[in-house]
């Protein structure tokens, strides 16, 4: 079994605080039995995500994570690795929100990661049944993690 995350850091904000990150979403990879596969997270500002969020998905505000997701069209496959796309996540928010839940910065930067990893695989919480299912799948992750609220 291959799992390549690949966590990119923008150059303009650094964020040192997520050793844990990727097996936290390797947990969910292997609970959602995904190997061969890679996407990339990218941790931002404020400022970048809204410009994303503008651009993208013609919302001009700022949110906390956005996923763009590869495999909209079917599986696309490099190498027989699963090319399952990209997740944004603004640090600045996370922070913000961490605080305001009262959660540590790890519970919240894990969350949104899991959660944009989820949309990158095509969960989305649209519906109410959808959103059951999703936020129900991000606690059990969560929890295989042991990164409680």
């Amino acid at each position: 079994m291959v799992i390549l995350i690949d966590i990119t850091i923008n150059e303009e904000y650094k964020y040192k605080d997520y050793d844990y990150l990727i097996d936290v979403l390797k947990l969910g990879l292997k609970r959602l039995n995904i190997d061969n596969a890679t996407f990339e997270i990218t941790f931002c500002d404020n400022d970048f995500i809204q410009k994303i969020n503008r651009e993208y998905r013609h919302i001009d505000r700022v949110t906390d994570v956005i996923s763009f997701a590869f495999e909209d069209n079917g599986k696309i496959m490099y190498n027989k690795i699963r090319l399952l796309g990209e997740i944004y996540i603004s640090i600045p928010k996370m922070q913000e929100q961490a605080k305001a839940y009262g959660h540590s910065e790890k519970r919240e930067l894990s969350f949104l990661a899991v959660h944009g990893m989820l949309h990158l695989l095509g969960y989305d919480h649209i519906q109410k049944e959808d959103e059951e299912v999703m936020f129900n799948l991000q606690e059990l992750i969560l929890n295989d993690a042991n990164i409680p609220k």
